[in-house]
């Protein structure tokens, strides 16, 4: 790839996608060497700091490793072909991106409120302590394939709610506060949508859901979002490499 990066990814995670791709289109294999940092960073149009924060992101998922002295090289992991791994964390709108859907982003409520014990719990808050619950739809060729509700803590965004254009990217939001989520815990299960969101919301076709309950976390380890993602069963399907 010769051409500057533009896209609605962060850098760091389109440089990373891009030395995916290069290993793959270069059919390098396992042991092979990675081109060096110059290189990269040449090919990339990218600067050094970006290319080495996405060389991270590969070396924690197993796709490469470094021999200190010698340089980067391509694991064995890299041989596996995992189709939109499960393990990787990214914004809903770009999961959903992969699978190649243009979703709209339709807000169904958002509210100050006094936290469940569970979120409470997975979100750290003390007694008393609100959250702001988001309630959230997104359609491709208007047809609903995601139900999410995302709790955050009321202490990180100062703003007050009605200020705030809920219809842009959580992630920014945080970004602009200081608080961008950087990695995440996460469990997956098959259900049903609650009976009472399918009647409040006419969703009598969405049919089984993946769910993804997930807790994310910024830089510092705190967490900063409590999120439930319903993924139409009939539009999503996720996949995992172990090692």
């Amino acid at each position: 790839m010769d051409a500057p990066l533009r896209d609605t990814r962060t850098l760091v995670i389109q440089v990373r996608d891009c030395i995916t791709d290069l290993i793959r289109e270069d059919k390098l294999q396992p042991g092979d060497k990675l081109p060096s940092e110059p290189q990269l960073t040449q090919r990339f149009k990218i600067s050094r700091p970006a290319l080495r924060e996405a060389l991270k992101l590969l070396e924690q998922d197993g796709v490469i490793y470094v021999e200190h002295g010698r340089g980067r090289f391509v694991s064995a992991m890299s041989a596996i072909q995992v189709d939109r791994p499960i393990t990787v964390f990214e914004s809903v709108t770009d999961m959903a991106r992969h699978y190649g859907y243009a979703t709209v982003n339709r807000m169904l409520s958002v509210a100050e409120e006094i936290p469940d014990p569970t979120t409470a719990e997975q979100l750290r808050l003390q007694h008393g302590e609100r959250v702001i619950r988001l309630e959230r739809l997104r359609l491709h060729e208007d047809q609903p394939i995601l139900y999410c509700i995302n709790y955050i803590p009321r202490s990180i965004i100062p703003a007050r709610l009605h200020d705030i254009d809920w219809s842009g990217s959580l992630l920014d939001l945080l970004d602009d506060c200081k608080n961008r989520p950087r990695m995440s815990a996460a469990t997956v299960s098959a259900v049903l949508l609650p009976e009472d969101v399918v009647q409040r919301n006419d969703l009598r076709d969405f049919g089984p859901a993946l769910l993804i309950r997930e807790t994310c976390f910024n830089a510092a380890g705190i967490p900063v979002v409590h999120a439930l993602d319903y993924h139409r069963g009939s539009h999503f399907a996720f996949s995992l490499a172990r090692k």
